[in-house]
């Protein structure tokens, strides 16, 4: 069975402050058996959340990563960094690094080779925008930016991965994807999973990363293929934040 993970992603938001509430409040609250919690902080407070959530059961994870191990790249900062400050996951192809970054499929593959390669957890991010869903071409979109990465990697690559489907017109609008809709793609990516092997699609997690927060993560939760949310605004909300993780058990 496929442990759900609640993961936050705090973007370019957050602070020393916040991070040391969150950990209060996790001391305060229990979790649900079988949910596992992530926080995505930016790199600054990698070090921080990771003393601060030491008493907790919440993993940190970075945003982002450079695809070369180290070199004359100001302002990046490698996969290496992020593990020594204690990161166990790390986001790669978010909507907002493919979109205003221009970060394309080549680039998403190396980050997650990257990541693999000092033993972080890829939690691959794949979307399609407004246009592309009116012009029913979701599933195209989607299912090509899993290919893109998934064709390439080794079979004990393909197992370390997740995924994560935000479609980019429910990101930061307050629209979401109806349960169905979300449903529906989460079940096309695991099928095309299990073209390439049959445990890897039962055994790959799933999240969902359009617009979840407490009023919906319930009934999104409950599909059948959606094993988890990445959460944007609502993950700097901590009552918000513990209710989405609560509707996970």
């Amino acid at each position: 069975m496929r442990t759900a993970l609640i993961a936050g992603n705090w973007k370019m938001n957050g602070s020393l402050a916040l991070v040391e509430r969150f950990a209060q409040a996790f001391v305060e609250t229990r979790m649900p058996a079988g949910v596992e919690v992530a926080l995505m902080v930016p790199s600054p407070y990698l070090d921080a959340a990771r003393q601060a959530f030491g008493g907790t059961l919440v993993a940190t994870g970075a945003q982002t990563l450079h695809s070369e191990s180290g070199g004359a790249f100001t302002g990046e900062v490698s996969g290496s960094m992020l593990a020594e400050f204690g990161a166990r996951y790390v986001l790669v192809g978010h909507s907002e690094r493919r979109t205003l970054f221009h970060e394309d499929d080549a680039a998403v593959l190396a980050r997650v080779k990257a990541a693999l390669a000092v033993d972080l957890v890829p939690i691959l991010c794949v979307g399609e925008s407004l246009t592309e869903r009116e012009a029913n071409r979701t599933e195209a979109i989607v299912l090509g930016q899993v290919a893109a990465v998934f064709d390439v990697l080794e079979p004990s690559e393909r197992e370390r991965m997740l995924i994560a489907y935000e479609p980019v017109w429910a990101i930061g609008t307050g629209k979401t994807a109806s349960p169905e809709q979300a449903q529906a793609v989460h079940a096309a990516i695991r099928a095309r999973l299990k073209e390439y092997d049959a445990a890897l699609a039962a055994g790959t997690r799933l999240l969902y990363g359009g617009s979840m927060k407490a009023a919906n993560a319930a009934e999104l939760l409950a599909q059948p293929d959606i094993d988890g949310g990445l959460v944007g605004g609502a993950s700097l909300q901590i009552d918000d934040f513990l209710a989405i993780c609560q509707s996970a058990g």
